[in-house]
């Protein structure tokens, strides 16, 4: 009798300790579920406090005891209570220790719910406070140029909330910025861009943008110029991207394909004045580019040929901002151009005439005839940009050299009164 009334005091005590043990699991769920109704309410915010300092200490309780070590909710609860640990200190270093922990806990919790995915709610609320961390963290790394760091801090983030898309555009930007240093961040970055521009995210036109400058950095014009273009064509009211597409068309030697996408844009369009502009503009920076290699070309003949077609570009660019002007004539853009493409050609030829020795008297009267009347057929825009823009440094300077080339000297210095006010451009 007596050995058995032992047995029976030893078998209670061992249900008594199992007990004690799972009552520290059971008391650990409790406190965390009530802290995370506390933490929403400033009234209820220090109790909560408590609540998950009482939660920790069971669950560390619990994650020792043979009986409940090993259970997914143990585990899953430990995540889930130090991720919370990880939100609520300030100290950095207990922030990074506390991560630590919760990270290993949620990845065990992970592996033995995949099955069932009884604690699945529980395991990915805290996944996303240690997300938060880490973007906290990236946005520190960002701040002080540890672009790398930030990308991978971002980057984990991101793996967690893989549909939010600033934690997609900031990955992207940081990777952008570390290529700068490491070239093989760019193709972090144009994977997230990429990504970035299927979302539904709200400043797609931005994106485009930098997405053709990061394949600019890596020498990869062909892409470059395919990504302003699917811009361009997604929004092509976007000034910035059509100014884009003309400077990486014509860097590629696609000018020609230029001239003929915005043609066809006209043709679909013909009261669209923004196009008229781009199509000017594109003329403009064609007659620029045979102006730069008239620069560096020796050869006589062949500097006479490249100055006849920049002339003949100058004029075709002329024609189409005339026409932006005629559907808006107060399109400020199109009469500042207007009025330089109308003017330069005058300089040059200004610029000439004077080269030319005293021998020839006669056509230098001609140049210098051609030339009077070609700053005069630009002084209209010319005004007519100072009218509208009167702050416009630009348009002022550019009537300021018409009244040089019409040898007006007081005009010119009383618009150069008129910059200098401006400080600057």
């Amino acid at each position: 009798m007596k050995i058995k009334l032992l047995m029976t005091g030893l078998m209670g005590l061992v249900s008594v300790a199992a007990f004690a043990q799972k009552g520290e699991l059971n008391n650990a769920k409790e406190k965390y579920d009530s802290y995370s109704v506390e933490k929403a309410n400033k009234i209820t915010q220090v109790q909560g406090v408590k609540d998950l300092a009482d939660a920790k200490t069971s669950i560390d309780k619990a994650s020792v005891n043979e009986k409940t070590a090993s259970l997914p909710l143990t585990f899953a609860l430990k995540g889930a209570i130090y991720s919370s640990l990880v939100t609520q200190d300030t100290i950095p270093a207990n922030k990074a220790a506390n991560f630590t922990i919760a990270e290993e806990a949620l990845k065990k919790a992970t592996s033995l719910d995949s099955v069932k995915q009884e604690n699945k709610t529980m395991i990915h609320d805290a996944a996303l406070n240690l997300a938060s961390y880490q973007f906290d963290l990236g946005r520190t790394e960002f701040q002080n140029k540890k672009f790398e760091d930030a990308y991978k801090s971002f980057d984990y983030y991101h793996q967690i909330a893989p549909d939010d898309t600033l934690a997609l555009y900031v990955t992207g930007i940081s990777a952008a910025n570390a290529g700068d240093s490491n070239a093989k961040y760019y193709g972090y970055a144009i994977s997230s861009y990429t990504k970035l521009l299927t979302t539904n995210y709200s400043n797609k036109p931005a994106i485009y943008y930098d997405l053709t400058n990061i394949y600019l950095a890596t020498k990869d014009t062909t892409n470059a110029l395919k990504t302003v273009s699917a811009g361009v064509a997604a929004y092509p009211a976007d000034n910035n991207l059509r100014r884009r597409e003309i400077e990486i068309g014509l860097q590629s030697g696609k000018q020609d394909i230029l001239v003929e996408k915005i043609q066809s844009a006209i043709a679909a369009d013909p009261k669209n004045k923004t196009l008229y502009y781009y199509l000017g503009l594109t003329y403009s920076q064609i007659a620029e580019s045979y102006g730069n290699q008239q620069i560096k070309t020796k050869v006589i003949a062949d500097k006479t040929a490249l100055e006849t077609k920049k002339i003949d570009n100058y004029h075709l660019a002329a024609e189409q901002y005339k026409k932006a002007v005629d559907i808006d004539p107060s399109y400020f853009e199109a009469n500042l151009n207007l009025g330089y493409v109308t003017l330069k050609p005058a300089i040059d030829e200004y610029n000439a005439a004077n080269q030319l020795p005293s021998s020839k008297q006669k056509e230098y009267e001609a140049a210098l005839a051609k030339s009077k009347a070609d700053f005069e057929a630009a002084r209209p825009y010319l005004q007519k940009a100072v009218d509208l823009n009167p702050k416009s440094y630009d348009a002022l300077n550019n009537l300021k050299t018409y009244y040089l080339g019409a040898q007006n000297t007081a005009k010119a210095n009383e618009i150069q009164k008129q910059m200098d006010a401006l400080g600057g451009k």
